[in-house]
């Protein structure tokens, strides 16, 4: 999803109120780059503030409205006594008003909403026998005859300087002379990762599939009929009035989204369990071509699949490992750059694959810098966000004052896409090695899984048993469109090493 591309030089320009275009009104610094990451140091716009303190306030407001009248109430009460309200009003009159208290209390409860729980969630480790090497990869995509020593060569440096290692996991299929992506190479690898991660999930729940009333699954490029989440009823058996859906065409990001729409539906069917699954086909993602902007996928997706249970009953707290916090979703797709930066296509000789823009890593910064600019007011302490909003209305300097987002978080789990993007969002954000080391770890171990790829780095934290109670989790995760999209889970508990993990045998 991302490629090896050097910076080239900057320009801080200082654009003032913009009075066109989609930021007008927004005072805006800026920094001209040519495709590379922004400089998040010199660039920030008041219109995506101003987006994340409108979210604080409209989430905050029904919770504080009633809390604030009930209260208000309460002491009133207490300043009567019983025979003062005695002359006032008769039992009846009592227990009309206790009754009405409690009406509003309950309305309170059934309006507001619910926190929604993730009791548990499973990452899909494929068998052995489809471990595969960078050099492995290179011998593999040469025999099969469907590239020329161009491509062989740059798939060859790409794979050099990706930051992936070599016990990754490809189906070997892809490599057959002659091989056309098909439906059938598809459904099976499906099943396989889908399953997998699936059964691995109901066991450590110990959740009946009856139980189950949503199901959301996310796969970018694999959108068959019957589509996947009818695959997953079909073989499980799943009750006959489940809430399906199938997301299909949202790129790497589409896990977030995933998770947003399983919150959104407990939120309507109270008592629920909702099933998310997020993975992306390597069948369906293999190029045999030639063009060079086709073969960067072939460089970094790798098989894998994750499998999350989500509650939003109360009573499920105590068994639940996370809470979810906060989820902010971005979308550069009004812009023309970014809904092209990655498309699926056919080269000249109508083979399909993904065509990654040489503008990628630029489109991606900025929508990866308009998402944590509107997700700051929501999860910075209140210290750094005077600091920002002081520094930046009211001082001359160009170079605005960034708030330090490792105060927010004690853990961060990138989208492992390639070495070149961690390592500029690490020098953006300022995160150390120890923030950097869940993503790093799963890129190498397991390449880029896609929108599963967030889970296979907290499942490398449960693992070295980093996540204690009260830890703030931040997932980021970007994808074609282009998106970027954020989600903030806090632990509920001290996460003992699971007995189930991708990183078992390899914890240390």
């Amino acid at each position: 999803m991302a490629r090896g591309q050097e910076l080239l030089s900057t320009e801080i320009v200082n654009r003032g109120v913009q009075d066109s275009g989609p930021n007008a009104g927004s005072l805006s610094f800026s920094v001209r780059v040519g495709r590379g990451l922004p400089d998040f140091l010199n660039s920030v716009n008041l219109k995506y503030v101003r987006l994340g303190y409108g979210y604080l306030l409209s989430h905050g407001f029904c919770f504080l409205t009633v809390p604030l009248l009930i209260l208000i109430f309460s002491v009133e009460i207490r300043k009567l006594r019983w025979e003062d309200l005695c002359p006032l009003c008769g039992l009846i009159d009592a227990l009309f008003i206790g009754g009405l208290l409690g009406l509003m209390i309950y309305i309170y409860l059934e309006l507001t909403p619910r926190s929604t729980y993730l009791l548990d969630f499973a990452c899909y480790r494929p068998p052995d026998d489809l471990k595969i090497s960078k050099e492995e990869i290179i011998k593999l995509a040469r025999k099969s005859g469907n590239f020329n020593d161009a491509a062989i060569n740059f798939q060859r440096r790409v794979l050099k300087d990706s930051g992936i290692g070599d016990e990754t996991y490809m189906p070997r299929v892809i490599f057959s002379p002659g091989h056309k992506a098909n439906l059938k190479d598809g459904r099976e690898e499906a099943a396989m990762v889908i399953f997998g991660a699936i059964d691995q999930l109901l066991g450590s729940t110990r959740i009946q599939a009856k139980d189950i009333k949503i199901l959301v699954v996310n796969c970018g490029l694999l959108n068959t009929t019957p589509s996947l989440s009818s695959m997953v009823i079909n073989h499980y058996k799943l009750r006959h009035n489940i809430q399906s859906y199938n997301l299909g065409g949202m790129g790497c990001a589409a896990g977030i989204i995933a998770i947003d729409l399983a919150k959104d539906l407990l939120n309507v069917y109270r008592g629920s369990y909702a099933l998310v699954v997020s993975t992306e086909i390597v069948s369906l993602t293999w190029y045999s071509g030639n063009e060079a902007d086709m073969l960067l996928p072939n460089c970094f997706f790798r098989m894998g699949a994750a499998t999350m249970l989500l509650s939003s009953c109360r009573l499920d707290r105590w068994r639940s490992k996370y809470e979810l916090k906060q989820l902010v979703r971005t979308h550069k797709g009004m812009d023309n750059r970014s809904f092209k930066s990655i498309q699926l296509k056919e080269d000249a000789q109508g083979r399909k694959g993904l065509s990654v823009s040489k503008d990628l890593i630029e489109v991606g910064g900025h929508a990866l810098k308009a998402n944590i600019t509107t997700l700051g007011p929501l999860v910075l302490p209140v210290s750094e966000q005077v600091h920002f909003l002081t520094n930046l209305l009211f001082s001359n300097k160009s170079k605005p004052y960034i708030p330090d987002y490792k105060l927010a978080f004690e853990h961060v789990c990138i989208l492992a896409t390639s070495k070149k993007v961690l390592d500029e969002i690490q020098k953006n954000l300022e995160l150390t090695e120890e923030y950097m080391e869940a993503s790093r770890k799963t890129l190498e171990r397991f390449g880029n899984t896609s929108s599963s790829s967030v889970w296979y780095q907290l499942a490398y934290l449960e693992a070295r048993t980093r996540v204690r109670r009260g830890d703030r989790i931040w997932q980021i995760a970007f994808g074609s469109g282009f998106k970027c999209n954020s989600v903030v889970w806090k632990a509920l508990r001290n996460v003992a090493r699971p007995n189930q993990s991708p990183w078992i045998e390899d914890s240390v």
